[in-house]
């Protein structure tokens, strides 16, 4: 679990990053960065949830 949310964490952090230098030097291809790291971001909390909700399905069963 620890290992899932640093994951997470850490790519919110680099999609903050990315976007932070997209302000500070208008060059486009940092804002296409933190897009696609943000997406990858949801696409690892989507999973995580999975994972939860998936447990806790096992152990209802």
């Amino acid at each position: 679990m620890l290992v899932f949310r640093l994951v997470f964490g850490l790519l919110l952090f680099a999609s903050l990053l990315c976007f932070a230098m997209y302000i500070g030097t208008r060059d486009v291809r940092w804002r296409q960065r933190g897009i696609v790291v943000l997406k990858w971001s949801l696409i690892a909390a989507l999973g995580f949830f999975g994972v939860l909700i998936l447990e806790r399905l096992a152990l209802m069963l």
